[in-house]
This record gives structure tokens, sequence and C-alpha cells, in this order.
């Protein structure tokens, strides 16, 4: 059973998504604000949050923030075409998916399922498998820890950001595509590739590099895509 919780203050919509998670294995929780959901988090296991942006009180961008401090739980914005930049600032202080208004109810379960296998697979681990450590300049990530640490120091990364950087530090100075980072990490087709995934790169330098302006280790190929590279 997966704790999942619908924050939006247009009752109408949180209706609509009760009405389409109801097949599955989730038990609902609501919040009308910001506020609320944090005060839902606190006081229960949530796994996954569906959050809107335009609330009352403290709006999805602020909330997202909040939750970022101290939890990773997955997070996927609810938003109208019209909040595209938003969207981006939403992705890149840690929100992990969106969906855009009005709701396609096959996209909505198939976004939820994913993200909810991306976090809990996340916290497993198979037993014959051996655990690995990868090491690129002064970025160490353990896959057993799910850790990474920069210079000895830990970093806080969301699923998502983990995954993408287990991906190219396993195969340091190969070149992915954005759609190719997409359909691995997401486990979906690359329509809208890069938005999403740009953000996160980003987000990633910012925890990662000195200057994320001028990285050393994460570095874009223009016209090809993302590769680390291992700088002695």
């Amino acid at each position: 059973m997966y704790n999942i919780l619908i924050c939006d203050d247009e009752q109408d919509i949180v209706n609509a998504l009760k009405i389409y998670l109801s097949g599955g294995d989730y038990c609902l929780f609501e919040a009308s604000n910001g506020r609320e959901a944090l005060e839902v988090v606190e006081k229960n296991d949530i796994h996954l949050i569906l959050m809107d942006i335009m609330m009352p009180q403290l709006d999805g961008i602020a909330a997202t923030a909040k939750l970022r401090e101290k939890s990773n739980v997955p997070i996927i914005l609810l938003t109208a075409k019209s909040e595209s930049s938003d969207k981006v600032l939403g992705l890149n202080i840690g929100a992990d998916d969106y969906i855009t208004k009005p709701f396609d109810p096959v996209e909505v379960l198939a976004r939820v399922r994913s993200q909810l296998r991306r976090y809990t697979q996340l916290g497993a681990k198979k037993e014959e498998e051996k655990p690995n450590v990868y090491t690129v300049g002064p970025i160490v990530l353990d896959e057993e820890k799910k850790s990474v640490s920069v210079d000895g120091d830990e970093v806080a990364l969301t699923p998502i950001e983990f995954n993408i950087l287990r991906l190219l530090m396993k195969n340091p100075g190969r070149i992915y595509s954005s759609a190719q980072i997409y359909e691995l990490v997401w486990k979906e087709d690359s329509l809208g590739a890069e938005t999403s995934v740009s953000v996160h790169i980003r987000h990633l330098r910012q925890k990662l590099e000195i200057n994320p302006s001028e990285p050393r280790y994460l570095k874009v190929v223009w016209g090809l895509g993302y590769k680390m590279e291992d700088k002695k």
C-alpha cells in the first residue's frame, strides 16, 4: 500500500485525481495548500505527492522547496500550460516530474507508477548484487548506501538526480543524449525529455560542482548530450 498526497486548492481536481487513482493499491490523502501538505507529510509516511503550483497560503513551488530540505519523496507538479516558467523552476528546486492540466488519466497513472517504482527501487537492493562505489574526481557515489559525497561531504539528491548521476558515473566519458537519459532513468518514451533532463542536470551541477557555470566533471557535449569527465 502506497500513501499518496494530493495537494490542490480546487476540490474538483482533487476528486478527479482520486477517481483516477482509486483502482490502485493507494491510500489517498488530501491537502488544499502547501502548508496543509507539509503538515500531512510531517504526520504520515507519504510515498508520493501530486502538488499543484498555484495555491493560497503556500504555493507548490515554495512547498516543494520546504519538503526538499528534509525529504526525497517523489513530487509530481500539477501545472497549467501557461505555467511553463514555474514548471522549470519547480524541477530546478527538486520536483521529479510534472503533469499538465487538463489531465489524461492514463498519463497520471503512468507517471505515478513510474515515480513510485523508482522511489522504491532506489531503497531496494537485490541480494545477489555486490555494492559498487564509483568515483569521478572528488565525487563518490555509493550504490549500497545510496549516497553521494563531494570531497567527503555528503550531498542530498532526489531519486531522479541519483539515477542520472549513477548512469553517467558508471560510464565515465560516454556521451548520453537527453533522450537516452530520459528513457534509461524515467523508463518512459523520451517525449519532452530535453527540458526535464536539462533541468535535473543543472540541479546536479549546482550540488556537485564548485562553479556550476563552468563544470569540471558533469559536461555537456553540444548537440550530442552529457557525460562525466574524470579530471585528473
